[in-house]
């Protein structure tokens, strides 16, 4: 068993070679600059570090199903926005236990997803113009149920889920943990996950070859959906309130964890241990560029660029692999 692992792991490094070396010239180069020398490798800034990257990573573990699908699910970071309001909503305007909050912003991120899924599967509607109108409808949701005010939520237990901590451990890190290994172990261990690389390769083939292609479709959107309203509570507990704006540009934070993380925008490959590197590297870029005192404006400049390389390189890989087809 120790001998498998072993392989598995070295397995893990070869296959994702590049995106490593790339993740610790970030922290060699973050560790050595003078402004960031002294801050940066604190055991502070690496839990910061890893709680600001959770909700990424469980929006990217949806992303890169959906990506892998040949898919693309530009609603996650609205839906960010209307579950955390409205769990916010139900246990301060309405009353209920925070748990029952919870549950409301996670449940409504899930039938978000399943509405995409569904029209996705029973038509012939793009993911893109599907996921860019149901962008519109939750973040139109948000701004109406909160009437474009934070709802702010204080209470010790509404807090644990996203400033709270499980011994030292910050809970957003647990929970970002636990949501990628039961997703590594859904897209790896299951028929259901082998579906979604066959349906994503080719999906008239995987049609014929017997495979339910609209039920595959279906569960990944529905568990992007589900990622997104989980993601969104976590950022609402975070930040004691829902909020309207929370979420802003999340579905681009995840695409480009997804895509430096090796997963192909063609669809039938990638893995999500490419991506845990990706989200790293993500949150790492975001973090540096803080505590360098880089203008947020120039930020959005330099992770633009990030992903545009990453497409590029994923571009190569892909017209090489045509080529020696």
């Amino acid at each position: 068993m120790l001998e498998r692992f072993a392989k598995s792991v070295k397995r893990y490094f070869r296959d994702n070679l590049g995106i490593f070396c790339a993740l610790i010239g970030m922290i060699l180069f973050l560790y050595i600059w003078p402004v960031t020398h002294n801050t940066f490798l604190t055991q502070t800034n690496i839990f910061n570090v890893l709680r600001q990257s959770a909700p990424n990573l469980l929006l990217a573990c949806g992303m890169t199903m959906v990506i892998i699908l040949g898919g693309i699910d530009l609603s996650v970071g609205s839906i960010i926005a209307m579950s955390g309001c409205l769990g916010a909503g139900a246990v301060v305007w309405g009353g209920m236990p925070e748990i029952v909050g919870i549950l409301i912003a996670i449940l409504s991120g899930l039938l978000f997803g399943l509405f995409n899924g569904v029209v996705i599967a029973k038509t012939k509607i793009p993911p893109f113009i599907v996921t860019l109108a149901s962008m519109n409808i939750a973040k139109g949701i948000a701004y109406v149920f909160s009437g474009g005010r934070p709802i702010r939520c204080m209470t010790d237990a509404w807090k644990f889920l996203g400033a709270g901590y499980v011994g030292s451990i910050p809970t957003p890190v647990v929970t970002m943990f636990v949501v990628f290994i039961v997703s590594v172990l859904f897209v790896n261990r299951t028929r259901l996950g082998r579906h979604i690389y066959a349906v994503g390769g080719n999906d008239t083939a995987a049609k014929f070859s017997g495979i339910n292609t609209a039920k595959v479709k279906l569960v990944v959107y529905s568990f992007s959906g589900l990622m997104a309203g989980l993601a969104g509570i976590t950022i609402a507990s975070r930040l004691y309130s829902g909020t309207c704006t929370s979420g802003d540009g999340a579905e681009m934070d995840a695409i480009a964890a997804v895509v430096v993380g090796g997963t192909s925008m063609a669809g039938g490959s990638g893995r999500l241990g490419g991506t845990l590197i990706g989200v790293l590297i993500i949150g790492i870029l975001n973090n540096g560029l803080n505590l360098m005192g880089i203008n947020s404006d120039w930020q959005y400049i330099i992770k633009g660029a990030v992903i545009l390389f990453a497409v590029y390189v994923d571009f190569l890989r892909n017209n090489k692999k045509f080529k020696n087809a």
